[in-house]
């Protein structure tokens, strides 16, 4: 149960994300960037949430509405999550065409939650991160609410330094 608790956590405070890069004192608290990755926190104590997030170096068609698109992974001081990995789409996603995610021949199914894809397996969370520490690129596939089939490409350059980085913060 802890991906379906931890789910609901991270879309109430997903939603904020797409203004994270002009976060205000009381928004997200921009820590630092490893590459292609940028270190991020929300909240004070326990409360508080550490998480990395990048935008995809490619989106396909480039006819699409992508809208602001990232990639996450995401940490609770208090222990609810920890490296909960999570694709925000600029859309709403379509629940019945869930996104998919590539990381050279590994292959992990997400659930849809309105704009947000959520790995489907609380194991698979484990084995997703670890593949994206050792990869270096990640395609994510999904189909926005319209029907338009979309494709993005991000860079995992950095994305351990990152990782190391928010865990500090939320110890």
């Amino acid at each position: 149960m802890r991906a379906a608790s931890s789910s609901i956590a991270v879309s109430a405070f997903a939603l904020g994300l797409s203004l994270a890069p002009v976060a205000t004192a009381q928004d997200a608290v921009f820590h630092g960037e490893e590459r292609d990755w940028r270190v991020f926190t929300r909240g004070e104590g326990d409360a508080r949430i550490c998480y990395v997030q990048s935008t995809p170096q490619e989106a396909n068609p480039a006819s699409a509405n992508h809208g602001d698109v990232f990639f996450l992974v995401a940490s609770w001081a208090n222990g609810d999550a920890d490296e909960q990995p999570s694709f925000l789409s600029g859309q709403l996603l379509r629940p019945d065409s869930p996104p998919r995610v590539r990381i050279g021949s590994d292959r992990y199914r997400m659930f849809v939650s309105e704009r947000e894809g959520f790995v489907e397996s609380p194991d698979d969370e484990e084995d997703l991160v670890g593949d994206m520490r050792r990869g270096s690129t990640m395609r994510v596939e999904a189909t926005h609410s319209d029907g338009t089939l979309v494709a993005y490409e991000f860079s995992l350059s950095g994305v351990t330094a990152a990782l190391q980085s928010a865990d500090r913060l939320c110890r």
